[in-house]
């Protein structure tokens, strides 16, 4: 695995390159991808399905509304029924706990007066809602889509782990990284918003991981067989880009967040593009990206995102009581234009209050962090915790879910990150850039929040960085390892030995992590001496 290749070195385009020096220039802008085919799909799903078995296992424990599962289970209940989100009864957790489904009775023959102010994007909920569909109004059902993410989400970071070092063991190495991750593996068994939100910003930059190797494909073969150009040529139609576009839309439509990924991925998938056609000498690279690139790039990453985005409000569309809808004022005048305008303008003034009311989100919280704390794992969320009496073979017992991450993977990823910026300021390359960018742009913007806003924050917000901070891992693990290059004698040299050792070691540790957090990340029965000794930090733990 040479994760030390860096494609953006310039050299002069031959005016008639021969076919040997055209397979080196492949060999360079476009890297093969080592081992088996067959292999680079079953090591992942391999992993994948470890970690599927950790999160679907015992699913619907704790038998409980946990946290803030009260909201996001009724309004995917609610939109998978109304097509909107409607309010709730009072005490509507105890009557869905004891088997309860009609729980917007209270509205009667009124339902059109139980419009909910519900303050984020509808597609989460959607998810959330399948699994209630498929299962019924209960834990399993309500955590089934979170799970089922997770655990996709895993392969897809292992692939994308695979593409990027061309090396399947690195691959797998991320997944089962991920797989272990205590807070991604919290949310993936708990019916919040995030596990969502990191999915589709995941799947996108994989998305955008493809298109990029397609695009120096293409170029590559332009190269082979056109004559001399100063700007290069247009690239057709690009899918992985467009795939992307309708990824970080569908981002944006869990949580707003997203918009933030949307606009790096397209500057970042930009950049690549003048850089792939710097790498094959062309005089004229930026222009060359600016006038063949950036008009699909505008369709991909503007007009793609943003019907896809309007798409997701198709419940709110096309029903009379969601909140702020005005129906009986859009359809007065029989005018199908009236109907959309006004639709439009009602719409527009409902993300408006959005905006206004995560804008004044001030309300203290026992679990709120600011975002400078979150790497340092310092101030985790209890997700449900409930002492008991007996049972666990001491006289006080707990059970807690608590949503934390596994700290020897945490806090090797701040080494790693560190470890990322000095190579990138080095060497250029694209895969430290791309991962800094994507860590950052999941951190960064909640420090605005935190400043100007004052804002109520919490840890689970970071989890579209875990990804990347596996990322960041990985690729300082392949950077230990070294290239599978054998001596004279045959011989593996000593540092890849010895990097393999250190990132082994490094595997276990994270394995033996996140095995001791086990019981207080699943509500497992402990004695209370027990969960307190999981407790890293006790006084900010707790």
């Amino acid at each position: 695995m040479a994760v030390t290749d860096s494609p953006y070195q310039a050299f002069e385009q031959p005016k008639d390159p021969g076919p040997s020096e055209a397979r080196s220039v492949r060999d360079r802008v476009v890297p093969p991808m080592r081992g088996s085919v067959l292999w680079g799909w079953i090591g992942p799903l391999l992993v994948t399905l470890f970690g599927g078995i950790l999160r679907f296992l015992q699913l619907g424990d704790p038998k409980a509304v946990v946290f803030d599962e009260t909201y996001y289970m009724k309004d995917a209940f609610s939109l998978i029924t109304h097509g909107v989100e409607h309010v709730t009864i009072k005490d509507a957790d105890k009557t869905i706990m004891s088997g309860g489904t009609d729980i917007w009775q209270a509205c009667g023959q009124q339902i059109d007066k139980c419009a909910s102010y519900v303050v984020h994007p509808p597609l989460g909920k959607w998810m959330i809602g399948a699994g209630e569909w498929i299962f019924g109004l209960n834990p399993f059902g309500w955590r089934f889509a979170a799970a089922l993410i997770g655990t996709l989400s895993i392969l897809i970071l292992a692939r994308v782990a695979r593409r990027m070092t061309r090396s399947t063991l690195l691959g797998c190495f991320a997944g089962l990284l991920l797989a272990l991750d205590g807070l991604h593996f919290v949310l993936s068994r708990t019916a919040l918003l995030d596990i969502f939100l990191m999915f589709w910003v995941l799947a996108a930059f994989a998305c955008l991981v493809a298109d990029r190797d397609q695009a120096r494909e293409r170029l590559v073969t332009w190269y082979e067989h056109s004559p001399v150009s100063v700007y290069g040529p247009s690239l057709g139609i690009r899918w992985w880009r467009i795939a992307a576009g309708v990824c970080l839309a569908f981002a944006m439509s869990v949580k707003w967040s997203g918009l933030a990924f949307l606009v790096a991925f397209a500057a970042m998938s930009l950049l690549w593009d003048a850089g792939a056609r710097r790498a094959l000498g062309l005089r004229r690279p930026y222009v060359g990206a600016f006038n063949k690139d950036l008009p699909q790039a505008t369709l991909a990453f503007g007009v793609v995102p943003f019907v896809a985005y309007m798409a997701t409000w198709i419940g709110w569309f096309a029903t009379a009581t969601g909140y702020g809808r005005n129906w009986d004022q859009a359809t007065s005048s029989g005018n199908p234009l009236f109907f959309l305008v006004d639709s439009m303008r009602s719409w527009i003034h409902y993300q408006w209050q959005v905006f206004t009311f995560h804008s004044g989100l001030e309300t203290p919280h026992n679990y709120m962090s600011e975002p400078w704390s979150w790497p340092l794992l310092l101030r985790p969320v209890a997700f449900y915790y409930e002492g008991k009496k007996g049972g666990c073979g001491a006289t006080d017992c707990s059970e807690a879910v608590l949503g934390v991450g596994t700290p020897v993977i945490w806090f090797g990823a701040l080494a790693a990150l560190v470890a990322l910026i000095a190579w990138y300021v080095s060497s250029r390359d694209w895969r430290a850039g791309a991962v800094l960018l994507s860590y950052a742009m999941g951190w960064l913007p909640w420090f605005y929040f935190a400043i100007a806003d004052n804002r109520t924050m919490f840890l689970f917000y970071a989890m579209p960085m875990v990804p990347f901070m596996v990322l960041a891992i990985t690729l300082c693990a392949g950077l230990l390892i070294g290239p599978a290059t054998p001596t004279a004698s045959g011989a593996m040299p000593l540092r890849r030995t010895v990097g393999a050792a250190v990132v082994g070691a490094f595997t276990l540790l994270a394995l033996i992590n996140f095995w001791w957090l086990h019981p207080v990340l699943t509500g497992e029965l402990l004695s209370y001496t027990e969960w307190k000794a999981r407790m890293l930090f006790e006084k900010r733990w707790i």
